[in-house]
């Protein structure tokens, strides 16, 4: 064996050696710097301070034990929480009466999604609220003893009702298909389902009253209309009375009608005689009867121009109350624009008339109504509160908050 190697003590351990070949040459160039930089010293392991302890400390303070409790307040001391749905949608009539389709009147109902809007407000509002309350019980339906968080407190006033019943009751709505449907949470499934079918009683009540002040607004103003063309038309018959009471003429149409005829009629025998006339005049120009024919014709063209003059003014039966007198060119045309006023309040006459009837018949018959497409449903699983979901939330904001806080306090410290 080597002796420069070193020795074995007699239990076996070996032993350094103490010889000259372990000493380090000191005569050797460098060898000291050599034999320095292998003995180097070892960077010692890094040891938790104080401020990393507080670290850990405001952890569990700031997130852990808010979690916890969060978390055993939730899964031991919070309520069971049941839900009841109801879904519908208000339904319109379209189908129109005879009257309407004979008399072209449009439908007297207005458009469903607007009395939706209206409704998706009312279930949400303080008389909703009242008028559940008044049937329903609210305040012992909601108040529990035992959860502070999620029941009705002590201050059972309406104002306080209400924001409660903002937590309770959710409001969905769909405006494109007009679908309204009500999830309503309580303690106790067969509240929660009275809750929704109470809910849905009162829906259909306020769609009732719209429909009900729909169709009084469309009967009063189709009687007034109807009150305004009657006097309409009352009024243009008395003009036209008034007018044949002062010219003596019942219709100037037909009465020119009857002159036109007589002076067709003289035309025709003025023919006649100026025929007879050269007829005798070719045989005979001493003939005397051609006496006798001139004076008939001459009786005739005066009788002519006499009847045509009177076309163009009237006669001493069509003279007005200050002796004046009017041509019938003038009466004519008065009466063509009282005849046009008559006539024109005949037919406003019959379609507020026409009108009338529709509203009434309208007003006979339910044309808006509140169309359920799912029953208030029974729970049998309490689905709320979401105590995973909380929790989760809960715990994640507190991370959020606690990591910020850290942030902001080693950004401090680092430029200090």
């Amino acid at each position: 064996m080597n002796r420069a190697a070193g020795a074995t003590s007699a239990d076996g351990t070996p032993t350094a050696n103490t010889g000259p070949a372990a000493q380090p040459d000191q005569t050797a160039p460098g060898g000291g710097a050599q034999a320095a930089a292998v003995q180097a010293p070892r960077p010692s392991a890094a040891r938790a301070k104080p401020r990393h302890y507080l670290l850990l400390l405001s952890f569990v303070l700031w997130v852990i034990v808010p979690a916890a409790l969060a978390g055993g307040y939730l899964y031991t001391i919070a309520k069971d929480q049941y839900a009841s749905r109801v879904g519908f949608s208000v339904r319109t009539e379209e189908i129109g009466s005879a009257v309407e389709l004979l008399g072209g009147i449009t439908e007297l109902s207005g458009s469903s999604s607007s009395d939706t809007d209206i409704l998706f407000e009312y279930i949400q509002s303080q008389q909703m609220v009242r008028a559940i309350n008044e049937e329903i019980p609210l305040r012992d339906v909601y108040a529990r003893p035992g959860d502070p968080i999620f029941t009705l407190g002590e201050d059972a006033r309406i104002e306080a009702l209400w924001n409660y019943w903002q937590n309770m009751v959710s409001v969905f709505y769909d405006r494109g298909s007009g679908l309204i449907e009500v999830r309503v949470l309580a303690f106790e499934a067969e509240d929660a389902q009275r809750i929704a079918s109470e809910i849905f009683d009162q829906s259909s009540q306020m769609i009732n009253q719209l429909s009900t002040i729909a169709r009084a607004d469309a009967m009063r103003y189709a009687e007034e209309e109807l009150t305004r063309s009657e006097d309409r038309l009352r009024e243009a018959r008395q003009q036209t009375t008034a007018f044949r009471n002062r010219t003596g003429i019942i219709d100037p149409q037909a009465d020119i009608q009857n002159q036109m005829g007589v002076v067709n009629a003289l035309q025709q025998r003025l023919a006649e005689a100026l025929v007879e006339r050269r007829q005798i005049l070719d045989s005979n120009s001493s003939d005397p009867r051609l006496a006798d024919i001139d004076r008939r014709v001459e009786a005739i063209r005066s009788q002519i121009s006499s009847e045509k003059s009177q076309l163009a003014q009237s006669d001493s039966e069509a003279a007005t109350a200050e002796g004046g007198e009017q041509s019938y060119s003038r009466l004519l045309e008065e009466f063509e624009a009282l005849a046009a006023d008559q006539e024109f309040a005949e037919r406003a006459y019959l379609s507020a008339r026409a009108a009338r009837d529709a509203a009434l018949a309208e007003a006979q018959r339910q044309s808006r109504y509140l169309a359920s497409y799912v029953d208030p449903t029974l729970a049998e699983t309490a689905e709320f509160p979401r105590r995973g979901v909380l929790l989760g939330m809960i715990f994640a904001f507190l991370l959020v908050t606690w990591t910020i806080g850290t942030m902001i306090f080693y950004s401090l410290r680092d430029r200090r």
